[in-house]
């Protein structure tokens, strides 16, 4: 899997943290803890990447600012 950049943010209106993947902007993931939610988001993208690789061209990593 090429290497994306992840993010992690405290979100007040949802009380938990949440990961991003800014080459996935429409994916997200909610979690109590910020390792969780790291965790979870990179496990949603690679999962999004494996069904991409069948057919589908799969977004390139955006640079980290």
């Amino acid at each position: 899997m090429p290497a994306h950049t992840f993010h992690t943010a405290w979100s007040e209106d949802d009380g938990e943290y949440v990961g991003t993947c800014p080459s996935f902007p429409s994916l997200s993931w909610l979690a109590p803890t910020e390792a969780e939610a790291l965790e979870g988001i990179r496990a949603v993208v690679a999962e999004v990447v494996a069904d991409l690789e069948t057919d589908e061209s799969i977004p390139v990593p955006l640079e980290s600012d």
